[in-house]
């Protein structure tokens, strides 16, 4: 049985608990925020979405109205600045909005269109910065054309007039935002929403229509608005562990990370007794989980099947499966990858592409350190050369012209004694009976000739 490498033993057991200590710090840090409480019925938590909507924002405000709610807020201030986003994802949060113990009063500062537009319906109250719009809120694909499939146009629209129907809005408004066939009589504001149009409120447009109880032109005065006693005025704030969480999640940084966690483990199993590239790799893929998990995307049950396929890799090397541990464990490696990760598709490509550069990386490494490589074990590089000393078989060539004596009966092949050697021979055809004087008259390789000597005398 052959012996573990030590690198699993020397530096894949330290990596392993520092990730666990890693993720329990983020466990107890994150309930150390959680616990912060200020005085009961008296906080407005100030909570900026200003970002593209995707699963980061989802989470960022899940945590947000978390801390609201266990600090028994009286209401929560969402300041909206977005473009919009994925759909998904404004479908999470106009539900975590809806389903909080602390009523939402939306800002919008700037612009809330698409899906920030869903985001700010969900909300009891909406109130603009002079300026601002909200709506345009059609479908549409990665590279901004417009979906016309009647199915999406069918479901986003059913969830827009339901959000506006909520708190009591024109579901009609709401259904012209999103779907361009529609044409609409806006007789509050004097206009008419034409067929292939898609419908946009600036701030004077949504208050008369209902879709904004008021103006503010700051944050300040969006809470002055509220009128509510002396309130105490939370602005919430990531902690420093999610904002590196955040900064580690993002797309370069993390297929930076990959590359480096793919390349610095595949170059220590290949080439193994460096040390550093086996560190430096899990070091970048304990950062990878790290970053994922404080920012809520990963949890335990990720780390765990990422553990497991590395086991299972390295099992690979010792144990012989016919591949299966390998195949095994490169699975469980890459599910794990994708499911930390926000969005699988995007963490695919970001895994595709660091494989692809990965590979360059370790296949130029290799063809540098060829010499130390770990298939070196498994393969005879000695040239077996003549030049080298290395022969096929004996060299019979120096028995020509010597004498000897059957020691068998030659038919015409058996055995005979040269000097003090005994010599397998064969005759030219006849035969001759043991104890036979010969003499050997020609070598051919391993073959050697032999005649009685009286023949040739």
């Amino acid at each position: 049985m052959q012996r573990i490498h030590p690198w699993t033993i020397k530096w894949l057991l330290p990596v392993v608990i520092l990730l666990s200590v890693l993720l329990t710090g983020a466990s107890a840090a994150a309930a150390d925020s959680d616990a912060s409480d200020t005085a009961a019925g008296a906080a407005i938590y100030v909570i900026k979405a200003e970002n593209t909507v995707e699963p980061g924002l989802y989470q960022h405000l899940k945590r947000a109205y978390k801390e609201a709610e266990e600090a028994k807020a009286s209401r929560v201030l969402l300041v909206l600045n977005t473009l919009g986003g994925r759909l998904d994802s404004a479908l999470e949060i106009g539900e975590l909005i809806r389903s909080s113990k602390v009523p939402t009063t939306a800002f919008i500062e700037g612009k809330a269109v698409s899906a920030g537009t869903y985001i700010a319906l969900n909300a009891q109250q909406i109130v603009m910065q002079p300026g601002s719009t909200i709506g345009a809120a059609a479908v549409v694909d990665e590279s901004g054309t417009l979906i016309t499939n009647p199915k999406t146009i069918s479901f986003w629209t059913g969830e827009m007039k339901a959000a506006a129907q909520l708190n009591h809005r024109n579901p009609d408004l709401a259904a012209a935002m999103v779907n361009p066939a529609l044409t609409l009589d806006l007789k509050e504001l004097g206009r008419t929403k034409a067929k292939g149009d898609i419908l946009t409120l600036s701030d004077q447009e949504a208050v008369k229509v209902g879709y904004a109880e008021s103006t503010a032109s700051t944050v300040e005065d969006a809470i002055n608005g509220l009128k509510l006693s002396q309130p105490l005025i939370v602005n919430y704030e990531e902690s420093a562990l999610v904002k590196i969480g955040q900064f580690l999640t993002l797309p370069i940084v993390m297929t930076l990370l990959l590359i480096i966690g793919i390349a610095g483990v595949a170059i220590e199993f290949m080439i193994p007794g460096f040390g550093a590239p086996g560190i430096i790799g899990l070091c970048a893929f304990v950062l990878y989980f790290f970053g994922h998990y404080v920012a809520g995307f990963a949890g335990f049950e990720d780390v765990i099947l990422f553990i497991v396929g590395l086991l299972l890799l390295v099992s690979e090397f010792f144990i012989p499966s016919f591949g299966i541990l390998g195949i095994l464990g490169s699975i469980s490696l890459v599910s794990s990858v994708l499911l930390a990760a926000p969005n699988p598709k995007s963490a695919l490509l970001s895994l595709v592409a660091a494989v692809l550069i990965a590979g360059v990386i370790v296949y130029l490494v290799a063809k540098r350190f060829a010499h130390k490589g770990i298939w070196n074990k498994f393969i005879l590089r000695d040239q077996l050369t003549t030049a080298e000393g290395y022969v096929s078989s004996a060299n019979k060539s120096a028995y020509l012209g010597m004498r000897g004596i059957a020691i068998t009966t030659l038919r015409p092949a058996g055995t005979a004694r040269i000097g003090d050697a005994r010599v397998d021979v064969v005759t030219l055809g006849e035969f001759l009976a043991a104890g036979t004087d010969i003499v050997v008259v020609k070598v051919e390789g391993t073959r050697v000739v032999v005649q009685q000597r009286s023949e040739i005398n």
